[in-house]
């Protein structure tokens, strides 16, 4: 995982028989020479010939790897921290700043910052930070209204906390002020005023629309529209919103757009129409039909309007908002994919649409809209072969993670970047699988910059039974670099969650390797739905030891050969059920 930015030193050849041996004198890959972090801690990545004492601060570095490899932390003071790192008569200095929370000198408004449009009666809240002594007030229109402090606060844990194991640290925050009001009326309110004491700030814009007038979108973002559960890309992701889909727009936040249904999407991924067009569909007669390896559902509807999707064990559930049923008749033949399609209004503006499945593992999915028809396609399971090349048939589509002269990824401790040693494993692995049969593509076959679009294009496009993106690991400043090591698997959507389990578990335990863990994570190249997607992290590439492991030729051409048996062993377990 590309987690940290590290300062690129020198690149060592990877593939001498001999673990990576460190060349010439003491060398920092990380952190740079002047640092800022919010970490309690940091670590310092690097090597020295092992014959060379290296200190931190005086204290020798006695925990490094046969080459020399080392990986200590150091705790920090908030503020400037200057450390010395000395290798023979070789001193390097470091001036790394701990960021703080400054506690304000007066009020500082947190929210709203962008400017909103709400509906009558929808209530908007005011946060404001600041000293514990001074009274804070906002005024909205012609009313002033007192924001009450908030008992003690806690900030929640970065996400990044889960992959070091400190899912449970929360910091103190300010004092914080905050109050609520609720817009009675239509019209524009003009801009907030933050008052406290003698000064006034003036901030965020409110206006209050008129219902009957609210203006319809249409998503015209060629992926597909990006729905979230809030107005910022902090928030989570829901299902896309596939090209065409209509909705109706009740509240606004900055550039960000809350639809009907209750998803967020930025204004630039849609246009607007005018608002006398419909947004509410009615549903009737639903047909299907098998289509080279897929089943597709054809869902006629008035208007193009938001969905949702969920999948389980032999389930895959199809929601459809702003839709009234009108169906009497349903049309599905016996079918590799489906047992049983069921139906049901969720209220009086949703309508689920249930499958059952006759297989636990799912292979992929489709969905978009054809004008107003809604085409759901669901994948047929592969069919395994007889023999020596049991994978016939089967197209695999290995992503070597980074690559060109930007993107290096994770550096070890000689600098050696993520981006070869993923690209020499990748080229291991595809003889492999290719052996037992299969198709293989890589996305790249050499070091050049190739983007996340471009890679999830690529799975679009090749339609593989399997996708692999491969990556060696780091982390952020707070983590434990010198004990955190193993293989780590990460999906998105539930098809993919058995394989990332599977491959986690197989190669730790054939190739003797420690545990990192399975994660489920919202990255670009475990979001396709055409197949399962999974991310494999193979190992730490700053953790000392495991870095030679990593760059060794001999436990690459295994990884890649258990790998390869792995993913065959899956197959044939995956598609018994």
């Amino acid at each position: 995982m590309n987690g940290l930015s590290l300062s690129f030193l020198s690149a060592l050849m990877v593939g001498s028989l001999q673990p990576a041996r460190a060349q010439g004198s003491l060398q920092v890959v990380y952190p740079p020479r002047e640092h800022t972090t919010s970490a309690p801690q940091i670590f310092f990545i690097g090597t020295a010939p092992p014959q060379v004492a290296v200190t931190l601060n005086g204290q020798v570095i006695g925990d490094r790897s046969p080459a020399g490899h080392f990986a200590p932390s150091l705790p920090l003071q908030p503020g400037l921290n200057r450390i010395i790192l000395q290798g023979g008569n070789q001193r390097l200095e470091f001036a790394i700043t701990r960021a703080v929370p400054e506690i304000p000198t007066s009020p500082q408004p947190l929210e709203p910052t962008a400017d909103l449009v709400r509906l009558v009666n929808d209530i908007v809240c005011f946060t404001a930070a600041a000293p514990g002594d001074r009274a804070v007030e906002v005024q909205v229109g012609q009313r002033i209204l007192p924001l009450e402090p908030l008992p003690p606060q806690v900030q929640l844990p970065s996400n990044l906390a889960a992959l070091i194991h400190q899912a449970d640290v929360v910091t103190t925050r300010p004092s914080l002020y905050r109050n609520c009001l609720q817009l009675t009326q239509v019209g524009d309110y003009g801009p907030i005023q933050w008052r406290f004491a003698s000064q006034r700030q003036l901030g965020a814009r409110i206006r209050v629309a008129e219902p009957t007038h609210l203006p319809v979108v249409e998503v015209n973002r060629s992926l597909g529209g990006v729905a979230r559960t809030g107005p910022s890309t902090d928030y989570s992701r829901l299902t896309p919103l596939p090209v065409g889909t209509r909705a109706r727009v009740r509240g606004q936040t900055g550039d960000w757009l809350h639809l009907d249904y209750g998803g967020w999407i930025r204004a630039e991924e849609v246009r607007f129409l005018s608002s006398a067009l419909p947004t509410t569909a009615t549903i009737r007669s639903i047909t299907s039909r098998q289509r080279a390896g897929w089943t597709e559902i054809s869902f006629p509807l008035d208007v193009p309007v938001p969905i949702a999707i969920q999948q389980g064990d032999r389930q895959f559930t199809l929601t459809l908002y702003n839709t009234i049923p009108q169906t009497d008749i349903i049309r599905l033949d016996a079918d590799p994919v489906i047992q049983r399609l069921d139906w049901s209004p969720l209220d009086q503006q949703r309508v689920a649409y249930r499958f059952t499945l006759h297989h636990r593992q799912q292979w992929g999915y489709r969905v978009a809209y054809e004008g107003n028809r809604l085409l759901l396609q669901l994948r047929h399971p592969p069919q395994l072969q007889r023999g020596t090349q049991p994978l016939r048939g089967i197209k695999i589509l290995i992503d070597p993670g980074h690559g060109g002269p930007e993107d290096l990824g994770a550096r070890g401790p000689d600098g050696t970047p993520e981006k070869v040693v993923t690209l020499t494993l990748a080229k291991k692995l595809a003889p492999e699988l290719e052996r037992l049969g299969a198709t293989v593509i890589l996305t790249r076959t050499e070091d050049i910059d190739l983007d996340l679009l471009d890679r999830s294009l690529a799975i679009e496009s090749a339609q593989p039974t399997l996708a692999l993106s491969l990556h060696y690991n780091a982390l952020p400043d707070a983590g434990d670099a010198r004990h955190t090591q193993g293989i780590g698997a990460f999906w998105y959507h539930p098809q993919s969650h058995d394989l990332a389990v599977f491959l986690e578990s197989y190669l730790t335990q054939r190739l003797r390797r420690q545990h990192y863990g399975v994660f489920w994570n919202n990255l670009a190249l475990t979001r396709p739905t055409i197949a399962p997607a999974v991310l494999l992290e193979l190992g730490f590439m700053i953790h000392p030891e495991e870095f030679e492991w990593i760059v060794n030729p001999q436990a690459q051409g295994e990884l890649a050969r258990t790998l390869a048996q792995g993913i065959l062993e899956w197959l044939q377990q995956a598609t018994r059920h």
